[in-house]
């Protein structure tokens, strides 16, 4: 069989499975965001942090739970990481140093989970489980909450309340993610990946010689990693790891983990609002921007133009022979148009416009179908700024699902599109420009700037992978990413709730013949267009400057 055929049945079985998948899962998550029973394991956990989970929050409130419950997350991993060396169970490992300690618990909090070192030799079990695996889990729920506060937003009328924060928190872990992850752990131990607490031991090579390596709850991070979109990895070389990802088959898993909760967040949406017609114009408009990123990745790395290539069967520097081209570039664009971050091969050796198109799929947003919630919330800010284009043209005043979009709306969805690329460019000039930041590339040249145009990229967009052959592990990108990945994760959310709250608040306007349809697709390709157009006049003449050099040069 021929690599490119390999690929394309890949892409069909992993589109079969999460069709199947799409209904049942989305109505599932519109039930338990709208039910008002509380399981027992529920009533208890509220009973243990004081929540009242049948109070009704407006925006102001439920941001505070929101950033209250990060700030806690943040120092409790923050101190965990300090203490590890005084702690049982660490493998011998040494405390970990401020600002890495800093970075890596704001990246895990943002559901980012960039990582500045090597996992198999910096972290032990207890970080690893109690923290980091703690986080991937919450972080997650923390982001789907903030969509289905969107989502009332719209389904709501004359009120400002957006549910409560808490209930939403809880039921998205225990309802949701914990079942589901269970499930996709059982099955990577099925694969191979490895799911144990051993110790650091001595394991031979083939070539001769031995090698040190530690085991640890591989599987079920593994599982949790994935579905909820926070990337990251037990071991340094991440989903390229023969424990995290032993074969083909495992691949195809982790991709489907990686899109299932975005994608049918679309179908709870569309039954949240009353139509869902509305969630499959947003379905629509995610899956054509995806399976066109996904072919172009395709054609780059699969082009080539010599026998080295032809022979290899495409570009496969910096690939896992157990993927080849066809299951890298899969899971590299399902990696980077959510906020997912695992890799199963280097980005930093893709071709040059192959590099390029993953740093564009984080550049859009991440919301093609984007990260567990954040993904959602995302493009319905886009398709609030679709219907505004689309009334400047008509001269009406623009509409969405029965609510106007006015001033304050207008305003509050501009500052969210606003704010990530300002981190991004302002982070990367700056570290371009200073002496300090310079040295940590191994790069010169276009490629050189890329590596750093990828990593704030990655950070501000919570997004976590990174080209390799930048030191960042050093004062300065520890503390200037963790900083991206904090505001870049935080500010919009303040704009996302805020913007609920306004819509909650209105009152519906019934639509007329002049109201125009988005559930139609010319809507869902006018949203297309509008998330390319805004995505490409930002980023265009930082791309020029290094992806697309590389590109045209080679």
């Amino acid at each position: 069989m021929s690599p490119i055929l390999a690929a394309v049945l890949q892409m069909l079985a992993l589109i079969v499975a999460l069709a199947l998948a799409y209904r049942p899962l989305g109505d599932y998550m519109a039930r338990v965001y709208s039910s008002t029973k509380h399981l027992r394991v529920e009533k208890w956990i509220y009973k243990a942090i004081g929540a009242n989970p049948s109070a009704e929050m407006r925006w102001p409130a439920y941001l505070r739970g929101v950033l209250a419950f990060s700030a806690v997350g943040v120092l409790f991993l923050y101190l965990l990481q300090r203490l590890q060396g005084n702690l049982s169970g660490s493998l011998g490992f040494a405390s970990i140093d401020p600002d890495q300690a800093f970075n890596t618990a704001a990246s895990f909090v943002a559901n980012t989970n960039w990582q500045s070192y090597y996992g198999e030799q910096a972290m032990g079990h207890v970080v690893q489980t109690g923290g980091l695996a703690v986080q991937n889990f919450v972080s997650a729920a923390v982001g789907i909450a903030v969509a289905v506060a969107l989502v009332r937003g719209f389904a709501r009328a004359r009120t400002g309340e957006l549910g409560n924060f808490w209930a939403d928190l809880v039921r998205g872990t225990v309802r949701i993610l914990l079942p589901i992850a269970v499930i996709g752990a059982i099955l990577l131990v099925a694969c191979g990946a490895i799911q144990n607490f051993a110790g650091i031991h001595e394991v031979g090579q083939f070539m001769g010689g031995t090698q040190e390596w530690n085991g640890g709850a591989v599987a079920s991070q593994e599982a949790i990693k994935e579905l909820g979109t926070n990337g990251g990895g037990y071991f340094n070389a991440n989903s390229a790891h023969p424990f995290e990802n032993p074969n083909g088959l495992s691949n195809l898993l982790e991709i489907f983990l990686i899109l299932l909760i975005p994608f049918a967040l679309t179908r709870t949406f569309g039954q949240m609002v009353g139509s869902v017609k509305q969630g499959y114009a947003i379905l629509a408009t995610m899956v054509a921007i995806w399976i066109g990123f996904t072919a172009l990745m395709m054609w780059t790395e699969f082009h080539h133009g010599g026998p080295a290539f032809d022979i290899a069967g495409g570009a496969m520097e910096g690939k896992e022979t157990r993927f080849g081209v066809g299951g890298s570039s899969i899971f590299a664009v399902a990696t980077t148009l959510t906020s997912t971050g695992a890799v199963n091969s280097f980005h930093s050796s893709f071709t040059g416009f192959g590099g390029g198109i993953t740093m564009l799929g984080m550049q859009l947003g991440e919301i093609a179908p984007g990260g567990t919630g954040s993904g959602l919330y995302g493009i319905l800010i886009m398709a609030i700024i679709a219907v505004f284009i689309a009334g400047l043209m008509v001269g009406r005043t623009p509409e969405y699902l029965g609510k106007k979009i006015g001033t304050r709306e207008i305003k509050l969805a501009a500052c969210y599109i606003l704010i990530t690329p300002a981190l991004v460019l302002c982070f990367t000039a700056a570290a371009m420009v200073l002496p300090t930041p310079v040295n940590s590339l191994t790069n010169s040249g276009a490629h050189g700037f890329s590596e750093i145009l990828y990593a704030y990229t990655s950070a501000a967009n919570n997004n976590g992978s990174a080209f390799a052959g930048l030191n960042a592990d050093t004062q300065w990108f520890n503390t200037t990413l963790g900083l991206a990945m904090l505001l870049g994760r935080f500010l919009p959310i303040v704009f996302v709730l805020a913007l609920a709250g306004s819509l909650a608040e209105q009152k519906p306007v019934p639509a007329t013949a002049g109201t125009l349809r988005t559930d139609k697709p010319l809507y869902a390709g006018l949203l297309v267009g509008t998330i390319l157009i805004i995505a490409g006049l930002t980023y265009f003449p930082a791309l020029a400057l290094g992806p697309l050099a590389e590109g045209l040069a080679s």
